[in-house]
């Protein structure tokens, strides 16, 4: 079975070792208990949203790239369940976007449309 804290916590702990820093220095700027925030690492106890925007602010990561993170070691893992099960799950596919630049285009004058297939619009 699939632990979403645990695979969070262990995310959690590759940044902040990542930046050399000790669980003390993070949980005294994310104003965490040293022992909850490392029972966090470990796994065994569950972030609340509001502790890992403190626990990210601290680290100075985007949330959304330590989700990011945590959702491809979730895919990783599930991959490795279903080789194991007798049902191979399919790979999930993420679609790639196309970007297009409207640089010196004037703000009025772009319109975006429902495409057929995903666009990035990048304004320079």
């Amino acid at each position: 079975m699939i632990l979403l804290r645990r695979l969070l916590g262990d995310v959690l702990r590759r940044q902040r070792q990542r930046q050399g820093r000790t669980l003390r220095e993070v949980s005294s700027s994310a104003r965490v208990s040293l022992g909850y925030l490392s029972e966090v690492e470990r796994g065994q106890k569950e972030a609340s949203s509001e502790l890992l925007s403190a626990i990210c602010d601290a680290l100075d990561v985007r949330m959304s790239e330590l989700m990011r993170e945590v959702s491809d070691e979730l895919a990783l893992a599930e991959l490795a369940e279903s080789a194991a099960s007798t049902d191979p799950v399919p790979a999930p596919v993420r679609p790639r976007l196309n970007s297009v630049s409207v640089a010196g285009v004037p703000p009025e004058r772009v319109t975006i449309k429902a495409p057929a297939e995903a666009v990035d619009v990048v304004a320079a």
